[in-house]
């Protein structure tokens, strides 16, 4: 399964109001120990840059979530659309 390039993503649900609204910092991908199958046991380690974040609040700590959620499509209001999207724009990059 292809896996997240390091890096900067926005959620689908980033809506623009502000830079860091739904953006995150992709760390790396790991494994849950306990999970037999190599590719259900992939892991996306990620931390959001949006103060509203609890885990953010909580000391700025990171997030996990499965790699087949994270680089799956979702489909609202009948569009389809990555779940996270790299941000590749350096202005931006710079501002988070």
């Amino acid at each position: 399964m292809h896996t997240p390039e390091k890096g900067f993503y926005y959620h689908y649900k980033h809506s623009g109001a502000s830079v860091d609204d739904y953006a995150y910092e992709v760390l790396n991908v790991a494994h849950h120990t306990e999970i037999a199958d190599f590719d259900a046991a992939a892991m996306v380690i990620y931390r959001p840059l949006y103060r509203t974040a609890k885990v953010y609040r909580e000391g700025k700590r990171w997030d996990v979530r499965p790699l087949v959620m994270f680089m799956e499509n979702v489909t609202k209001e009948g569009k389809t659309f990555p779940r996270f999207t790299k941000i590749v724009d350096q202005k931006v990059i710079a501002e988070l």
